[in-house]
């Protein structure tokens, strides 16, 4: 079953400030508000939420396409993409934009100010999901606002069933907005707090959410995630990391699980393991797309964590 993977491609420029943003910026100043953060050190990650769910269903072993739109500044991401195998049958190029870009600054107490320029990001709605013919299920992630509506209209009307994972692009829609993705979706994923922000835009709880879809998934954090699904609540615990290095990307890494298990058509309790484990085994690494593992040493760490064989 191939997944088509809607959602943005990025890249992510990381600054550690080595001080404390509390020190330069006054309270009583903020209306006059003009400061610099020298950083020394600096990393540029690729990202974006398509990119990084199919990164790390790659490594699962399942098998996804990516439909996303990128700037004339894409050319070393393709070229990492192409060294993992990823296709880029479905990525356009939109000229005279550049890729959409975060650039964070974190100081020692991991505070962030991050700027962010969607680019070529806002053209999504140029891709039509009718252009990957083949694919069996989808996931519709933070994107252009105009490509999310769009898209969940096109893999509705093509029947095909996808995951609504709004996460950071939630505020973009109003009440009326949401509960029609939900309605399209035969799954939505999100994280506690999205999850509060879509009950109080919807109108709807967490139980009337679960009722129209699927399965509705929850991630809590530290407290692992629910699983809403044929009338119950399966509680998923947390996957413990070796260490913790960099937690951005985890919640796409747990997406890409989610549709591994989709595809091999696993029970929630399995499948919700192996999106919590891929999680936590990115949490590991700096950047979104710097760990690496086979199908045999996932099956291990998921021995070992869960005590079952996957």
């Amino acid at each position: 079953m191939t997944a088509l993977i809607c959602g943005s491609m990025a890249y992510d420029t990381v600054m550690v400030f080595e001080g404390r943003f509390r020190e330069h910026i006054l309270p009583d100043r903020i209306h006059v508000l003009n400061v610099s953060f020298l950083a020394p050190s600096m990393r540029r990650n690729f990202g974006g939420c398509a990119g990084n769910i199919a990164y790390n269903l790659k490594l699962l072993g399942g098998d996804g396409l990516i439909m996303a739109t990128v700037g004339h500044d894409f050319a070393p991401y393709r070229s990492w993409l192409d060294e993992c195998g990823i296709a880029l049958t479905h990525v356009r190029e939109v000229p005279g934009e550049f890729t959409a870009q975060a650039f964070i600054t974190t100081d020692l107490d991991d505070n962030q100010i991050t700027a962010f320029h969607p680019g070529a990001m806002n053209h999504s709605h140029l891709n039509q999901v009718a252009a990957a013919p083949g694919v069996r299920a989808g996931i519709i992630a933070p994107d252009g606002r105009q490509g999310m509506l769009e898209h969940a209209a096109q893999f509705a009307a093509a029947g095909i069933p996808f995951i609504f994972d709004p996460g950071q692009g939630l505020p973009m829609f109003n009440g009326e907005e949401l509960r029609a993705l939900v309605d399209s979706a035969a799954w939505v994923a999100v994280n506690d707090y999205e999850g509060s922000m879509l009950t109080e835009r919807t109108g709807w709880s967490l139980a009337d959410i679960a009722a129209r879809v699927r399965a509705l998934i929850v991630t809590r954090g530290g407290e692992g995630s629910w699983i809403f699904a044929d009338g119950t609540r399966h509680e998923i615990p947390v996957a413990r990391a070796v260490r913790v290095a960099d937690p951005t990307g985890c919640g796409d890494a747990y997406r890409a699980g989610l549709l591994f298990g989709l595809q091999r058509g696993l029970d929630w309790p399995t499948t919700g393991r192996i999106a919590s484990l891929a999680g936590a085994m990115k949490i590991e690494f700096h950047g979104t797309q710097q760990h690496r593992y086979d199908g045999a040493q996932f099956s291990a760490r998921f021995r070992d964590t869960f005590g079952t064989a996957l």
